[in-house]
Parts: structure tokens; C-alpha cells; sequence
């Protein structure tokens, strides 16, 4: 009786099918098998419209001293490499009906908190990097002060973060349609004003190093859904095709990601920003112009709203005992207050800062589970998320610690550029890739060690019924 009172407030009401517009009051707790539903398509616009924000075109201006043919390559290769991760991930959904930090706790255990807080702490960094091009785009469009704008923003995806999963699927859905045509305009006018020929205005091993650092800043700004991906895949069948959800996340988070940084790219030669106003510039004003404040106001909208949702459920996996719906609340809140300090001084060097610190350590996170899921072949004990005796879970905790301190020595932003990155590497940053690689051999190692064997004999004591 104990343990249902204490895991009552993770569980609620939930939806039961596709279109029901209901408040969900589910937190982490598995979904049940009978409440599972959804088709494969929602995978695709669930990840596609996202990405189609400002903030993907301000990356691709950042691109701009390797000229248009180097920095679209830098944009693909990191954005396809930092979405694998998160394709990877979201097909853990249906197996467990688990988002990704309540899944962590099965790796964390007690120390869970840390990757919980990191993870809370991220989606409010995220609310408040997109919530500057809304905010400024209806302060433009209707002549209202910046931090007004700021509310409406956050009250529309506050809205749907508090009602949770059907609701923003079916909000993602209709905004891929009409973020898609807005941004066909928009790519049409670009076409016709773009610079498609720019050339590099760095050479010799600055390039080099200016190429790694793109590849990096584009894979950060898809790689952190890795810490999201199987909330938006929780809900449906055990039995839907695995390689189906995960063609589906890539292209979906890939596509849309890379088609906005290279308008960013495009356009950074006529368009020295890529900020609302600039954007507006860049389409002429009038209703064209009006039309792309619009998309950023709506795109605003679809994104945050998945960081108020992720960070509900991240905040209980850290053990914290408060219902969803209002968690997501909390995001918001606290968004507005940074968002207006990311709005003073200078914004793309704060938005590079942000966007690289926010993501360090999701790397080293994912490793280790795709390690531990590997393991136990994807037999997880779903049924000991919410178990009030977690295990200690010092081994994740140190494989996060170490691969983080690894990844260290190649970071480069301007808060912090590490040795290897200023020695070696000519300003390049590499720091995910080393911090993944070495994150998933410690946690492997350790457990490995304490195994004995490459498989996990913990796996074998879970009930086929609990996975399915």
C-alpha cells in the first residue's frame, strides 16, 4: 500500500487514442500495454517540426567563414551524426513504455538526480534559446513589448506541455504542414536573393579546425533529443517495426534540421543575423515577411513545448514527487527569466556558449545506455523505475563523470576552450565524440567486470510480460 501511494503521483490519466484531446496526467510510470496506440507517421512529424525554428537558421549563418560547399557539408555530416543517437533511442519506447530519463534510472539508480537535473536544466535552456525568436517575432508582428511577446510564447507551449503527449503529437502533426509550406515560401524567395557560391574565408589547418567546430555546434543542435527520444515513442505498440521508428526519427530530425541551416547559410551573406528582424528583412517585409514571423512564432511554439513536456518527466525521474502538468508549468516559468537574460548583450555568443554546454554531457548519457541496453539485449525491469529501493548506481554516475572530464581537453566555446582543442586541433571540437566514446567503455568496463561477461545476468530475472 505504501509503495502505491508513493508512486500514485507518477501515474494517472492517460490517452487511450489518436486525437483525444485530453489532459494527461501520466508522469513516468510505464504506460500500461492496453493503453498503447498511435501510427508510424506521428514519428516522422513528431521530430520533423521541431527543427524548423530560428535557432536552426541562426546555425547555419554560423557557418558562413567555410563558405556555402564546406559548411553545408559541416551541416550534414553533424546533423545526420548527431541524430543516429536519437533514432537509436526513440525505438526504446515501445519496448519499455519509458521516456529516456525515467529509463535512466534503471542505469543511475540513486545518483539518477544528477542526469535528472542536468537534463531539467537543459530544457530550460532550450525554452529560453527559442523562446528569443518567438518572443521577438510577436513583438514585430504586433507592436508589443519584447517581454509580452515573451508570455504569449510561453502560455501556448506551457499549454500543451501541461496536456501532455496526444496533444502535442497532434500539435506537431498540423505544424508540420504549416511550418512545411511556410517554409517552402520562404526557401523559394531565398533561392532567388541566396549566395550559393561563397567562398571559404578560412584556410590551411583554421579551416580545418573551423569545419570540425560546425560539424559539432550542427550535431549539438539535434543531438540533446538523445535525453528525450523515447517519450514521443512511449505510447505505442510493443510490437511496432523498430526499424521503422528509427528511419523515421533520423529522417524526420535530420531533414528538417539541415533544410533550415542551409537557408541560414544560404542567406548569412545578405542576412548578417539570424534573428526575426533579420529574417523579416531578409524576405522583404510586408506579408511576406509577416508570413516568416509567423512560422518562427508557430515553430517557437512546437519545440518548446517538447523541452516543458521532457523536462516534466526528467524532474520526477530525479526523484522528485510532483505531478506532470504542473512540473511543466515550472519549466515555463523559469524559462521567461532566463530567456530575458539571453536577450541582453551579445546573443550568438551567448547562443553558442548555451547551445554547446547544454549538450556536453548527453554523449557520455546516451553511451551508457545504449551500452546497458545492449547488454541486457532490451530486457529492461520497467517495473523497477518506480521501485522506492533503487540500486545504488555509482557506475553510470562515475562512466558520466569520467567521460565528461575526457571530453574536456577538446571542448571550444568561448567560456572554455580546452588544450587538445587549441593545440591539435586548430579551435576544433570534438569533445562529443570523446566524450560518447569513452563514457560507454567505462560503463562497460565497470560492469564487465562486476559480470563478468558481456551480457547482463540481471536481464535474465525480468519477466517476459513486463517487456514486451
Amino acid at each position: 500500500m505504501l509503495m502505491a501511494d508513493r508512486s500514485a503521483v507518477y501515474e494517472g490519466a492517460m490517452p487511450t487514442r489518436a486525437g483525444q484531446v485530453t489532459l494527461e496526467t501520466r508522469g513516468m510510470a510505464p504506460i500500461p500495454l492496453e493503453n498503447r496506440y498511435g501510427g508510424l507517421h506521428r514519428i516522422f512529424t513528431v521530430w520533423f517540426t521541431p527543427n524548423l525554428v530560428p535557432a536552426a537558421f541562426f546555425i547555419g549563418v554560423l557557418a558562413l567563414n567555410l563558405g556555402f560547399a564546406l559548411g553545408t557539408l559541416a551541416i550534414v555530416v553533424g546533423t545526420v551524426l548527431g541524430a543516429l543517437p536519437v533514432a537509436v533511442m526513440c525505438t526504446w519506447g515501445p519496448r519499455t513504455g519509458l521516456g529516456q530519463l525515467p529509463l535512466a534510472r534503471l542505469q543511475f539508480g540513486r545518483t539518477v538526480f544528477v542526469p535528472g537535473l542536468l537534463m531539467w536544466g537543459s530544457t530550460v535552456a532550450w525554452d529560453a534559446i527559442n523562446a528569443i525568436f518567438g518572443a521577438a517575432a510577436i513583438q514585430l508582428l504586433l507592436h508589443i513589448p519584447f517581454w509580452v511577446g515573451l508570455l504569449i510564447v510561453l502560455a501556448m507551449q506551457g499549454l500543451l506541455g501541461f496536456l501532455g503527449y496526444e496533444v502535442m503529437h497532434q500539435f506537431e502533426l498540423w505544424g508540420s504542414i504549416v511550418l512545411g509550406l511556410m517554409f517552402i515560401v520562404i526557401t523559394v524567395k531565398i533561392a532567388q536573393i541566396g549566395n550559393f557560391h561563397s567562398a571559404a574565408t578560412v584556410h590551411g589547418g583554421a579551416e580545418v579546425g573551423s569545419f570540425i567546430l560546425m560539424t559539432t555546434i550542427a550535431a549539438s543542435f539535434v543531438v540533446s533529443w538523445g535525453a528525450y527520444a523515447s517519450e514521443y515513442s512511449r505510447y505505442m505498440k510493443p510490437d511496432t517495426s523498430r526499424p521503422a521508428i528509427f528511419g523515421l526519427t533520423l529522417a524526420g530530425t535530420a531533414l528538417s534540421s539541415i533544410w533550415i541551416e542551409i537557408l541560414g547559410l544560404a542567406a548569412a551573406a545578405v542576412a548578417t543575423n539570424g534573428t526575426a528582424s533579420g529574417i523579416r528583412s531578409l524576405l522583404g517585409g510586408g506579408l511576406l515577411g509577416g508570413l516568416g514571423l509567423v512560422a518562427i512564432w508557430v515553430g517557437t511554439v512546437a519545440v518548446n513545448a517538447m523541452n516543458d513536456y521532457s523536462g516534466s518527466l526528467a524532474l520526477q525521474a530525479a526523484g522528485f514527487r510532483i505531478r506532470r502538468p504542473a512540473v511543466a508549468i515550472i519549466v515555463t516559468v523559469v524559462a521567461f527569466f532566463l530567456t530575458l537574460w539571453l536577450n541582453t548583450g551579445s546573443l550568438a555568443g551567448k547562443f553558442e556558449n548555451v547551445l554547446l554546454f547544454i549538450t556536453y554531457w548527453v554523449p557520455p548519457f546516451a553511451a551508457i545506455q545504449m551500452v546497458d541496453w545492449r547488454r541486457k539485449r532490451g530486457n529492461m525491469d520497467v517495473a523497477g523505475v518506480l521501485s522506492a529501493a533503487l540500486k545504488p548506481g555509482w557506475e553510470a554516475l562515475v562512466a558520466l563523470v569520467v567521460g565528461f572530464a575526457a571530453a574536456t581537453p577538446f571542448m571550444d566555446a568561448s567560456l572554455y576552450v580546452g588544450y587538445a582543442s587549441s593545440h591539435w586541433l586548430q579551435g576544433g571540437d570534438i569533445a562529443f565524440a570523446v566524450g560518447f566514446v569513452v563514457g560507454g567503455l567505462v560503463y562497460g568496463g565497470i560492469r564487465r567486470v562486476q559480470t563478468g561477461s558481456m551480457r547482463d545476468p540481471e536481464a535474465a530475472a525480468v519477466m517476459p510480460e513486463v517487456v514486451r
